[in-house]
């Protein structure tokens, strides 16, 4: 069938659990998209409620309040077509939790009416394939398209047709796929080819509330331009821009809202991060008037990682009210990235920086701090913590713990490990909370996903504060990122180059000098990659893995490191077993227990910590081969 259309891509920000705002947001596109003659405006997956709403959508006076605004939209629709996402509700049925049944659904709507019922059991169509990966929890609240065929005594196939509508004369049948629908590659049935079988179809869209991951974009358009090169319609992709979150980690959505032709070559996009009313013609054969493809950036550079934390910062301190922030700043790189960040969102005059020195802190490093906030023009000031650290010692020491049973007394000690925390615990929980409380905001975690994987940060000291923006990225994340900052975003050394050049190091104790090249224990360069496997991998590594690919020498290709790494950093197996075991206990045990209490996680990455990353306080297990491998590396006459 031939047509041409005028369309509408509604990549809104989608505030979650604000269905008033959204429905407020969606009304306003609609009327300026009836301005311009509009024939059909899209909005994302659950446009109206939001995504990730956690057990929010136990709340049935929420749930009625989404269908309300639902309402509204469709009567408000008049001869626009309206497609849009939102909650479908069975109020007669219950679902596997046995509340009221609810579907992750999308909705047609023309001339005041909703469209799909002449060949659906309901007047919207609903998700077929839920993710329970990662964030995602579909499982938990939706009712999918495979439940639902096995209650009506249908295939999924059955089920699974296209949406009959009208447009200036013209019928159009239109396949609506929602989000993981498009990605069906692991999954045994792929529902937009049901859905052409059982039209054909002329068009394809496809409304997501797709979190932004590093380099997703990029294997979304490889995906969809296949499918779409094998069926020969064009799709349009529409997603939602804004932030949302699970409690413990934060989400940005990149929209990134994107139009095929019928030969899978991309005619169109919206920018990434912005809310965008982008009008344009279809046709046919999905071409934009005769536009000829268009390239679209590549998403996984250090550009996108900036990218997506200053959008991320801004819309969280935004939505939590945080105008002004104080920065613990050491002369570090990661600290150094963090407030060039903050600063770019909130502006200079309302960032405080501040240097917390004890005995341990280098003149190099209190002169970094000292440059660093002069080049970002931020307030600043130097607050030595030495006095209070000695007191707090003073009063573990000097002061008797008496046995009330008996009444014999003893004296604790603060041994090196305690006094470093103790130093950890004074900046943060004590002075950087009071400072910010006298500032009139909050504190930063400066702590990068490395020290997050193995526990390197004090519980209540550097692991404190309301947001980690930079705790999913690994330590040479961090170093590339400063690296961009210098040279893309400022054009000029504002990170002082002694700040990338120094050896990275927590100045706790004179064993971690700086001026003496002495600095963490983790190896970053080895590390970073090592903890990536464990966590980041999606076939996870476990000790099992790591030691089979070191014995048939194959470790810093299967993990991305430097090659021959591994044998300049441990001259023997046993080595490099010891290494391998503390980190993976750390990362297993205490770790694990710091994580928990960490504050929200800022994602970028194909895996966040939090809720991205679900794990119990379990402690450490070897696997039986692993202990196999490591008896065989250790014998006698063994060659590592």
């Amino acid at each position: 069938m031939l047509y041409s259309l005028k369309i509408a891509l509604g990549q809104m920000d989608v505030i979650p659990g604000r269905p008033d705002l959204n429905a407020g947001t969606m009304l306003d596109m609609m009327a300026r998209a009836r301005q311009k003659k509009v024939q059909m405006i899209i909005f994302p997956e659950m446009a109206i409620p939001g995504y990730l709403l956690g057990d929010t959508w136990e709340q049935r006076a929420f749930l009625r309040d989404c269908q309300e605004y639902g309402r509204q939209i469709v009567e408000s629709s008049g001869d626009l077509c309206v497609l849009f996402g939102n909650v479908g509700l069975d109020w007669n049925k219950t679902g596997d939790d046995g509340r009221v049944r609810k579907y992750n659904s999308f909705f047609v709507a023309q001339n005041g009416r909703l469209l799909g019922e002449d060949n659906f059991p309901y007047p919207f169509r609903i998700k077929t394939l839920h993710p329970n990966y990662r964030e995602f929890d579909d499982t938990r609240h939706f009712y999918s398209l495979r439940k639902l065929s096995m209650d009506l005594g249908k295939s999924v196939g059955d089920l699974l047709q296209p949406v009959n509508l009208n447009v200036d004369g013209k019928a159009l049948k239109l396949g609506c796929i929602l989000c993981e629908d498009g990605w069906s590659d692991d999954y045994n049935l792929e529902p937009a080819k049901i859905i052409n079988k059982n039209g054909p179809v002329d068009l394809f869209v496809n409304i997501s509330s797709s979190p932004f991951t590093l380099g997703k974009n990029n294997k979304r358009n490889r995906v969809f331009s296949r499918q779409v090169r094998d069926s020969g319609i064009p799709l349009i992709y529409v997603n939602n821009v804004g932030i949302q979150n699970n409690g413990k980690t934060i989400y940005t959505f990149d929209g990134y809202s994107t139009v095929y032709n019928g030969k899978g070559e991309i005619v169109h996009y919206c920018e990434p991060f912005q809310q965008d009313l982008k009008i344009l013609y279809l046709n046919q054969t999905g071409g934009l008037n005769n536009a000829k493809p268009v390239e679209v950036p590549d998403d996984s550079g250090i550009a996108s990682i900036y990218q997506a934390l200053i959008y991320g910062i801004s819309k969280f301190v935004s939505f939590a009210d945080i105008k002004r922030v104080v920065v613990g700043i050491s002369g570090g790189i990661d600290s150094a990235v963090s407030a060039c960040l903050y600063t770019r969102v909130l502006g200079s005059e309302n960032v405080l920086l501040v240097n917390m020195p004890s005995i341990y802190n280098s003149r190099t490093t209190k002169d970094l701090a000292a440059r660093l906030a002069g080049n970002l023009g931020c307030l600043y000031t130097v607050m030595p913590i030495q006095d209070s650290v000695d007191h707090t010692v003073d009063q573990i020491t000097n002061n008797a713990v008496t046995n009330l049973k008996d009444g014999q007394q003893l004296k604790l000690t603060a041994s090196s490990f305690v006094l470093e925390n103790i130093q950890a615990r004074d900046r943060s929980a004590r002075l950087l909370a009071a400072l910010a409380a006298a500032f009139g905001g909050g504190f930063t975690c400066n702590a990068n996903k490395s020290e997050m994987t193995v526990g390197y940060s004090t519980l209540y000291g550097d692991l404190a504060g309301f947001l980690a923006a930079l705790a999913d990225l690994w330590k040479h994340q961090v170093y590339a990122l400063a690296g961009f900052l210098n040279e893309q975003v400022y054009g000029h050394e504002v990170i002082p180059r002694d700040v990338i050049n120094l050896v990275p190091s927590a100045e706790l104790s004179f064993e971690q000098s700086v001026d003496k090249g002495k600095g963490d224990p983790v190896i970053y360069p080895y590390h970073d990659y090592l903890f990536r496997a464990f966590m980041e991998h999606w076939d996870r590594a476990t000790p099992e893995e790591i030691l089979d690919w070191y014995c048939r020498g194959v470790l810093e290709d299967k993990l991305g490191c430097r090659p021959g790494l591994v044998k300049k950093l441990f001259s023997c197996p046993a080595e490099f077993i010891s290494d391998l075991e503390r980190w993976w206990k750390l990362y297993t045990g205490m770790a694990v227990a710091k994580r928990i209490q960490a504050p929200p996680v800022l994602a970028v990455s194909r895996r966040a910590y939090g809720f991205d990353h679900r794990e119990a306080q379990n402690g450490a297990y070897f696997t039986a081969r692993y202990h196999l491998l490591k008896r065989r590396l250790l014998e006698p006459g063994s060659v590592g």
